[in-house]
């Protein structure tokens, strides 16, 4: 004679739960159904969490039906009644405000030095410069922080290689990321990299002490802020509200080029910023075909600008195509080894020797 549902349930009756109660004084016994000497059924669950952990009590129902008369076999199957609990969504963090009132410059925490990289003019390889010396000084054993605060074109991510969305563990904090042994930083990790950053002033200004303030750089000997080109609110920002070792111009050659450098240099003069240095890149292009040198840009122009001024002259650096090709791949040319990283690794020792790094 086959089992009866009443003897099933009044089996189940008998198992209690480790909550106190029973399958079926609970209301988790479902689909029940017997088939000849076949008894099958499911536990629901009220949650996938609390299913997860009545493997236990399914096997147990499963041996006690079978105890039965009549029940030579029994299937229990754990399902849950509502769908899982979500994981709590890390805090928001917003990047990009009105600045915070300070009463001057401040220190970032850990941090030694802070050096702005700047230009006059876009497109003179200012950033190519400030990811590969911030790379060679942490060959050379420096530990470097790299903050990108060029926020309408931040290129840092892909020439250094890295695209991951720093965390924020309470929506205050930022974690900044690591590449090629550099702490760094940019706004182009924290926003859509194919979304224009439509920002007014204070919303860049903000940023930018967001950024400085924000994010835990750690224990530095230097931070490299690769400033946007030109002399706007980030330059009036950084020289105004944060504690500068000095800046270094970055200039090609060309006399439209150095134009522009000049009013970078009295920018700098003006907010009372130290000019540590000139760096003239894209000085000379080597062909690699015939190995003739040629000034495409013309040459020595930067050099006789800072003996102009007084400023040091840090070096020269060639137009070079493997290095184009390396910061487009996301890992700068110093990391390497071969001529370009020897240059780099020149500059970077002209940064030690010097005290400003």
């Amino acid at each position: 004679m086959p089992v009866t549902h009443d003897e099933i349930l009044g089996a189940l009756r008998r198992l209690t739960l480790p909550g106190g109660g029973d399958l079926v004084s609970q209301d988790m016994v479902r689909a029940l159904n017997v088939e000849a000497d076949t008894v099958r059924f499911v536990i629901e669950a009220a949650t996938p969490e609390e299913a997860a952990k009545m493997d236990g009590v399914r096997k147990a129902a499963e041996d006690i039906v079978k105890t039965l008369p009549g029940v030579s076999a029994a299937s229990v199957i754990l399902t849950a009644h509502g769908p899982a609990a979500k994981a709590p969504e890390p805090p928001s963090l917003k990047v990009g405000r009105h600045p915070t009132p300070q009463a001057g410059p401040a220190r970032v925490a850990g941090v030694d030095r802070i050096i702005a990289i700047g230009s006059g003019k876009g497109g003179v390889g200012k950033s190519t410069v400030s990811s590969n010396l911030a790379v060679a000084l942490a060959k050379e054993g420096r530990r470097v922080g790299l903050l990108d605060a060029d926020i309408y074109g931040p290129s840092q991510p892909r020439m250094m290689g890295v695209s991951k969305r720093p965390a924020s563990p309470d929506g205050k904090t930022i974690i900044p990321l690591q590449a090629h042994g550099v702490t760094m930083m940019s706004i182009g990790l924290m926003v859509d990299p194919d979304k224009a950053v439509v920002w007014r002033g204070p919303m860049l200004m903000g940023a930018l002490q967001q950024m400085l303030g924000q994010v835990q750089w750690g224990e530095l000997d230097i931070l490299i802020v690769d400033l946007p080109p030109g002399t706007g609110d980030v330059q009036l920002t950084l020289c105004q509200k944060t504690h500068l070792t000095g800046a270094v111009v970055v200039s090609t050659p060309q006399d439209v080029a150095l134009l522009d450098a000049r009013k970078a240099l009295d920018m700098f003069k003006t907010l009372n910023t130290p000019v540590l240095g000139l760096i003239e890149n894209m000085s000379t292009f080597v062909c690699p075909t015939c190995g003739t040198e040629s000034h495409i840009f013309g040459h020595g122009g930067v050099a006789a600008e800072a003996e102009r001024i007084g400023v040091p002259f840090l070096g020269t650096l060639p137009i070079d195509l493997d290095t184009r090709l390396a910061g487009d791949a996301g890992e700068p040319i110093a990391v390497g080894d071969n001529a370009m990283a020897e240059a780099y690794r020149h500059l970077a020792r002209r940064f030690i020797d010097g005290g400003m790094a």
